[in-house]
């Protein structure tokens, strides 16, 4: 007899449907895994055994075999270990063979049956749900898992829990959705003093997710701005959230099953490696980037982070995902995120201060921000210099805006671009219109047309720096709730993008 049942290999933020096959023979006893298993596979056989043991469950003196199917696909991780049990369970006739092929399972199992919690449950629910099946998991996932309505979760504490309820002994009750993890207490705008150009720039990139690069001195503020630009941002949309989640428990950073509304901030140091950055590693998860997907990533001391990292940046933040390639496979994340990076201009930082600055400047400031690719900084949509705070102006008790009345502004601007982009797919907001789309969105009155023309001849602009202009200044056009580009918000865009750059 072949008994069935289901559980999940991960590419990337897909979950692919695997075939658990498990036969009993006759021959000399033995039990072997075979399908391409990785080594935390091979050993499930040992945490399977020892678990059934450990119920008082004898396993037969036969030839067990057991089969991943499709067995040209990588089988990794240790969640194989109860669909493993369970299709053994259903092959020796302790478990209805119907029931157990009705089911997607996946959880790790300790050596007396408890189940482990695992990373991936939220994917895995998802297909359960495209094949018409339930999910089994550990209970510490199940909250994660139920967010998928379509699919029926149930979530035991341990292997006996499970024979229990397929026998039903004890029928387990459907896994619950985990609460929406409330927002934290964010930083405020109200607390920076003065640094007004720079907190037009933070409102501009949040309406439009436009790309940031701060330039100034060390204290002059750059990491406190960023902080508080997620304070700005709108909440994420149900289907962002579920997306940005998937990718999330992939990770295993989901806390306690809850979904958050609140866009991601990830900082990673500027020591972090390639794979740490873009994703990779032993396998292949996501990387920084994916991580900030729908949400922000913020570079700071961005000359300081290895030059390959950096370039490696440039084709993500173009189209919004990153393919990790191994020899046998090609995963692909989706990282749609907002970059804010944070530079001093020089090394020591006191390049634009005369009586402060070494005797190597202007040379010290060119080679420095020389680290940074001209293919790079062109795709940073707005540029400005973050100037010192003098001494009245932190004794001052004037304090701009908070955050509250900015993201008021943001909240509306994004409002229009989700209505102008509704029967677009691909576009969500300002920063992803191009071709035909952003000329026709974008298109300017003839003292805008002149002035952009002015610009890009006097300046060298690129075609990418052209069409950044554009994107931009219709951002700025929103938050001012102005259906037309006028010429006053191309000069805004325009001064965003060709700042001041002395030294």
């Amino acid at each position: 007899m072949i008994a069935r049942a289901y559980t999940v290999a991960f590419q990337g933020i897909e979950a692919r449907l695997v075939e658990v096959q498990c036969a009993i023979t006759a021959g000399l006893p033995a039990f072997s895994i075979v399908g391409l298993p990785d080594k935390a596979v091979s050993e499930s056989r040992e945490r399977v055994r020892s678990a059934l043991t450990a119920l008082s469950i004898a396993l037969p003196s036969r030839r067990i075999t057991v089969n991943l199917s499709p067995a040209d696909i990588q089988k990794e991780g240790s969640h194989f270990d109860l669909p493993i049990a369970l299709a053994l369970l259903a092959a020796i006739g302790a478990l209805p063979a119907d029931a157990v092929a009705a089911s997607v399972a996946l959880g790790e199992m300790s050596l007396d049956g408890r189940l482990i919690p695992i990373t991936g449950a939220l994917p895995a629910a998802l297909t359960a749900a495209e094949n018409g099946l339930r999910l089994i998991c550990p209970a510490a996932c199940g909250a994660e898992a139920a967010w998928v309505d379509a699919a029926q979760v149930i979530a035991p504490e341990g292997l006996v829990d499970c024979i229990n309820h397929f026998a039903g002994r004890c029928v387990l009750p459907p896994a619950t959705p985990g609460e929406v993890a409330p927002e934290t207490d964010m930083p405020d705008l109200r607390d920076v003093k003065g640094q007004e150009r720079a907190r037009r720039a933070l409102e501009i990139a949040a309406a439009g997710r436009h790309h940031l690069l701060m330039v100034g001195a060390p204290g002059s503020g750059k990491s406190m701005l960023a902080a508080r630009i997620s304070g700005i941002l709108p909440p994420l949309s149900p289907s962002e959230a579920l997306e940005t989640s998937m990718i999330h428990s992939l990770a295993g950073i989901l806390k306690d099953g809850g979904i958050s509304r609140q866009r991601p901030f990830r900082a990673p140091h500027h020591t972090a490696s390639m794979a740490a950055i873009v994703g990779g590693g032993r396998n292949a998860g996501p990387g920084e980037i994916s991580l900030a997907h729908n949400g922000v990533l913020f570079l700071d001391e961005l000359p300081e982070f290895s030059r390959p990292v950096l370039e490696t940046l440039r084709q993500p933040i173009e189209t919004g995902e990153v393919i990790v390639a191994r020899a046998n496979a090609h995963i692909r994340y989706p990282c749609r995120f907002l970059l804010i990076a944070a530079a001093n201009p020089c090394r020591c930082g006191q390049l634009f201060d005369a009586d402060k600055t070494c005797n190597r400047a202007p040379l010290c400031g060119q080679d420095y921000m020389g680290r940074i690719s001209g293919p790079l900084m062109d795709r940073f949509d707005l540029r400005i210099e973050v100037p010192p705070v003098t001494p009245d102006m932190l004794a001052s008790n004037l304090t701009g805006e908070d955050s509250a009345t900015v993201a008021q502004r943001v909240s509306r601007a994004r409002a229009i671009q989700a209505e102008r982009f509704a029967e677009n797919d691909r576009c969500h907001v300002n920063a992803d219109a191009e071709g035909a789309l952003l000329d026709e969105i974008c298109h300017p009155d003839a003292a805008g047309k002149a002035l952009l023309d002015k610009a890009v001849e006097r300046f060298g602009l690129s075609a990418r720096g052209y069409h950044r202009i554009l994107r931009v200044a219709r951002s700025i056009a929103d938050l001012d709730e102005c259906e037309c580009v006028q010429a006053h918000h191309l000069a805004e865009a325009i001064a965003f993008r060709l700042p001041d750059q002395r030294g």
